[in-house]
């Protein structure tokens, strides 16, 4: 038992020892214009699911999801967001050429809650180009904003037509 115990602990080691020096020899691939392995995207993508989940306090949104709230956040989103997440309309559509891979929010949705699209748009995602915004805009915008989000796959017509008419 005692040897089973000191190797399994001496690869451990290796292993890590490994890692590190592929890390710190280059070998990791960094170029923007490749697209990611698949262990890299799902590893990243599961560690900001986790960060987020972990750190955003799941508190209710305290702007209502009224007419004139969604259409605030969706002009902020479209001012603000649309160029890296995509707009209503389809454009700006540039996930094939950023890393991680952006969400297209209009075609794909979210599984975030109000809270935790809130919390990544006040604070930011480091290393992925997703800023703060909380440095420039109060919360009750980014709330607006958040509360959009969550539900702009199901628009009344109404927010549509008043935030077609914002482009």
């Amino acid at each position: 038992m005692k040897n089973f115990a000191l190797g399994a602990l001496s690869g451990a080691v290796i292993f890590v020892l490994g890692v590190i020096l592929y890390l710190w020899l280059g070998f990791a691939e960094t170029r923007g214009d490749l697209a990611p392995s698949w262990f890299e995207n799902s590893l990243m993508t599961a560690a900001v699911h986790a960060s987020v989940r972990r750190h955003a306090p799941e508190v209710p949104n305290p702007v209502a999801p009224t007419d004139e709230n969604l259409i605030a956040g969706g002009k902020l989103f479209i001012s603000g967001c649309s160029g890296c997440h995509g707009a209503p309309n389809g454009t700006g559509d540039d996930s094939d050429t950023l890393f991680p891979r952006i969400p297209q929010l209009h075609k794909v949705g979210t599984e975030y809650s109000e809270a935790q699209i809130f919390w990544i748009a006040k604070h930011g995602i480091r290393r992925s180009g997703m800023f703060a915004n909380g440095k420039w805009y109060p919360d009750k915008d980014l709330w607006a904003m958040a509360a959009y989000v969550k539900h702009n796959r199901n628009l009344s017509p109404a927010v549509l037509k008043a935030l077609e008419s914002k482009k």
